[in-house]
């Protein structure tokens, strides 16, 4: 099973996953929601669309983004900022684009 650490901690190692990482987490989210990283399944099992890892679903926790897209998301937010936003903002603004975009 993954590793349980608080959702923002895995935003504050963002750059730190793999391409291939899916970010789960407990909802409803928040900064100190418990997640987890789990590596994509394996390409030449027949995807299942939206199928959450067995060791996330024991830990009630459901599909939160893919490392690659939150990368791409907190990316293209800061670059239209004049200064580098707090940790908890960005970790904010990854829920939001969870709940309303993903």
């Amino acid at each position: 099973m993954g590793q349980i650490v608080k959702l923002i901690k895995l935003v504050e190692r963002l750059d730190e996953l793999d391409e291939e990482d899916i970010i789960h987490a407990r909802e409803p989210w928040t900064e100190d929601s418990d997640a987890m990283v789990v590596l994509e399944p394996d390409s030449d099992a027949e995807p299942v669309p939206y199928q959450i890892p067995p060791e996330a679903a024991a830990a009630g926790m459901a599909y939160f983004l893919e490392s690659f897209i939150a990368r791409e998301v907190v990316e293209g937010w800061t670059a239209s900022l004049d200064e580098k936003p707090a940790l908890a903002a960005t970790c904010r603004r990854l829920i939001e684009y969870a709940i309303n975009d993903a």
